[in-house]
This record gives structure tokens, C-alpha cells and sequence, in this order.
């Protein structure tokens, strides 16, 4: 994601309203207009100054952040952005709690009120992605043509995480498909086998949810998650620069596009 995309993104109102609240208790307390009238009044003293407590809490916060970053595979300022926001919320309600209850009950309720109203934005264009009906169909279209590589999604109609991935996946099959580079789907609630024989739980309490597969020649080359050699499932933050860069869909996409026939007057030009 460009830098010019990325800025694009941070204007709207889910970000800085975000970014907002996550740097709230320290603009308050640095601002003296309003500490003043928060906190002075509140009967403390140096209450524009940062107790001990209070960068503990802060210190803490930004460990949490890097950790959770790092384990997530954030590449971009957005990644980085989205990642962190359920944390810094919950680090300055305990802030403001911790200076007074009711500004921490208020500060919680300015967070729900913000996460009704201002839904983290979504891809909301044309997507290119194939629905398998059935796993015949699935098993079937990946031999057809061995020079399409394919990008699958094995998804369950009810896990939070495949919904939320939904609209990056689309957004990634409008930009990349090519007659041999192709996006697809299957809910592998409905087709447990399918599930079985690519060992993805699709349990309630499954952490493979969703799983993408990177077929070429019909056979599986690359997945996400996947599992390390100690046999733990590593964690993977299913963004679309993430995706991207783990299945190296540029380099797909070029030489997808240099197996396309050439066009017949294109051909002439050639000879």
C-alpha cells in the first residue's frame, strides 16, 4: 500500500476519531486548558505530571503493542494503526479511571458509542472469486488447467475473523485476477472433507479460520496460517498488504500475464 493510500485511509473519520481516543488521557493531561479543568479542579496536585502508576501503564501499553504487532505480521502504518487501537483504548480507560471512575465509565462509553457509529472501513467494489458448490467442482477445477495458479479461501459462514476477511479477499481478486491467476472460496462448514483433507479445524474454538491456500499446478504450495516446525500454528494478520506480500501476488500476476496468449494483430506486430 502506497504512502498516498495509506494517508488517503487515515482521513477518514474511523481512523482519526481512533486515533483520537487512543492519545486522549495524555492530551488531556498535556493540554492545560483542559487539565486544568479535569483534574486541578478534581482537588490534585501537579495533576498535569505523570505519576509513576500512570507511565507504568503506558510503558506497558507499548510492549503490548509491539508484541501484538510483530505476532500479527503488520507491514504498513494502517496494519500497525488497526492492531493497536483495542489496546490503547483499554489502556486509557484504565487511565481515566484510575484519575476518576466516572471519567473511566464515560471514556468506555465513548468508545462503544464510536465503534456503533464509526465502523472500521471496508472494500466494497467488484470482486473475481469463484464460489466451489461442492468439493467435486473444487478438486476438479484445480486439475483442469495446471498453468492457473489458484488463491483459495476456506471460510466458515460464522467465524468473525472470515467475515472480516471477506472484503480484503475481494478486493485483492479485483485487482489480480487474470485468466491464470484465480481467486475461489469454500465454506468448509458445509464440505467437512474438504476441511479434513487439508487439516483445517473448523471447530468453534479453531484458530485456522480463515485459511488461505496458494495452489500451483494443482498442488499446494504455500498456506496461511501455517504451522512451524515445533508443530505450533503461527498466528497470521490476514491484511491486504500481508497477503500480498506472504503469497507474492505481484510476481503471480506478472508472469500470469505473460502466459496470456498474445492478441492476434499484437502477434503480426511481433513478426
Amino acid at each position: 500500500m502506497t504512502w498516498k493510500k495509506q494517508m488517503a485511509l487515515l482521513a477518514k473519520p474511523y481512523y482519526w476519531v481512533n486515533i483520537l481516543l487512543a492519545i486522549s488521557y495524555l492530551l488531556a493531561k498535556k493540554t492545560q486548558f483542559i487539565c486544568t479543568r479535569l483534574f486541578i479542579l478534581a482537588g490534585e496536585d501537579e495533576a498535569c505530571d505523570l505519576d509513576s502508576r500512570e507511565v507504568e501503564i503506558l510503558f506497558f501499553l507499548l510492549i503490548v503493542v509491539m508484541i501484538r504487532s510483530r505476532k500479527t505480521g503488520s507491514v504498513t502504518m494502517i496494519n500497525y494503526l488497526a492492531s493497536s487501537f483495542l489496546y490503547t483504548k483499554v489502556a486509557n480507560a484504565i487511565l481515566w479511571a484510575y484519575a476518576d471512575f466516572r471519567y473511566g465509565l464515560g471514556f468506555l462509553l465513548l468508545c462503544v458509542l464510536v465503534g456503533m457509529v464509526l465502523p472500521e472501513p471496508s472494500y466494497r467494489g467488484p470482486e473475481h472469486i469463484t464460489y466451489f458448490r461442492n468439493a467435486q467442482v473444487f478438486e476438479e477445477e484445480l486439475a483442469r488447467d495446471k498453468r492457473t495458479s489458484w488463491l483459495i479461501c476456506f471460510y466458515t459462514v460464522w467465524n468473525p475473523s472470515c467475515v472480516n476477511f471477506a472484503p480484503v479477499f475481494a478486493e485483492l481478486s479485483a485487482e489480480y485476477n487474470t485468466d491464470h491467476l484465480k481467486f475461489g472460496k469454500i465454506d468448509i462448514g458445509r464440505f467437512p472433507d474438504v476441511a479434513q483433507k487439508y487439516r483445517i479445524s473448523d471447530s468453534s474454538f479453531s484458530r485456522q479460520l480463515p485459511t488461505v491456500i496458494l495452489f500451483q499446478q494443482g498442488k499446494e504450495t504455500d498456506r496461511r496460517p501455517c504451522v512451524d516446525s515445533k508443530g505450533k500454528l503461527q498466528k497470521f494478520f490476514f491484511s491486504s498488504d500481508n497477503v500480498r506480500a506472504t503469497f507474492g501476488l505481484n510476481q503471480l500476476y506478472k508472469e500470469a500475464v505473460e502466459r496470456l496468449p498474445i492478441a492476434p494483430k499484437e502477434a503480426k506486430k511481433v513478426q
